[in-house]
């Protein structure tokens, strides 16, 4: 199911410039019993994505309205929603002037039911031979710019592994492929800073908040790989795939998933 600016349809024309340019901005959510989960969160990502964009600030409220019409339309219990921004129809160069009128997609998937398998049983990460390059005016954000994403996920196909770790150009982690990385090493929890390259996620940010609250001590940090496999404990978050334990990556095992657990927990109250 699809929305373009408010109408249903499933066609772009063919000067969007998301098109030639990638030039946009989206974000991944999942709706329950019809309304979007972390939508503060998500709204705050689509504010400062346009701010750093050069885009106009976009109708949130029409947005959240669009979403919650089509979860009650489709019915389903559980669904994936997407919002895209495009800046819309222009010239064929890389200038901006005179596109003023951003396109507003919002469209419903099904759930990917694997996940609730993953965040039972856990999963275990390749390490990802390619590497993300830095690009500090779009690190953190969505754009429609992913890919390095698609040639990582084809590697990962290759070699039949579900999901995977992901370094920069400096040997340093910085996510999986679609989701973001978390690990323990005794009672202090780290992330992967975020100023080169890399995502920031949602779902991240919840779990940054979490913590917090909790009294959880969480840093972000350049780390390298083994840093990572020297931890206690590993999991990855996304908005659709919640909380994920790590089982393993490569020939390490982890066998302590508490605070994932724990996490996982407080996801399902606060929701």
């Amino acid at each position: 199911m699809w929305l373009i600016n408010g109408v249903a349809a499933n066609q772009l024309p063919v000067n969007d410039r998301a098109i030639a340019l990638g030039d946009g901005f989206f974000t991944t959510l999942q709706l329950r019993r019809g309304f979007p989960l972390l939508w503060d969160l998500h709204a705050e990502r689509l504010l400062i994505t346009a701010r750093s964009l050069y885009f106009k600030a976009p109708d949130l409220s029409l947005i959240h309205d669009e979403l919650c019409e089509l979860a009650r339309l489709q019915g389903a219990q559980r669904v994936t929603g997407k919002v895209v921004i495009t800046r819309g129809s222009g010239s064929r160069g890389y200038s901006i002037a005179g596109c003023d009128h951003p396109v507003r997609i919002v469209s419903l998937h099904d759930y990917p039911v694997a996940y609730e398998g993953w965040q039972h049983e856990g999963i275990h990460l390749a390490v990802c031979q390619g590497r993300l390059g830095h690009t500090p005016l779009l690190a953190g954000l969505k754009t429609l710019n992913r890919l390095e994403q698609v040639l990582l996920k084809a590697e990962l196909e290759q070699r039949g592994a579900a999901e995977g770790v992901v370094l920069d150009e400096q040997g340093f982690v910085i996510e999986a492929v679609t989701a973001n990385l978390f690990w323990r090493r005794d009672s202090v929890v780290y992330t992967p800073e975020l100023r080169l390259a890399g995502v920031r996620g949602v779902m991240r940010s919840w779990v940054i908040q979490a913590l917090a609250r909790a009294g959880i001590e969480c840093r972000e940090v350049q780390a390298s790989l083994a840093d990572l496999l020297h931890a206690d404990e590993c999991f990855i978050t996304n908005a659709l795939m919640e909380i994920v334990p790590v089982r393993g990556i490569e020939d390490v095992r982890y066998n302590d998933y508490s605070l994932a657990r724990q996490l996982q927990a407080t996801f399902e109250q606060t929701t």
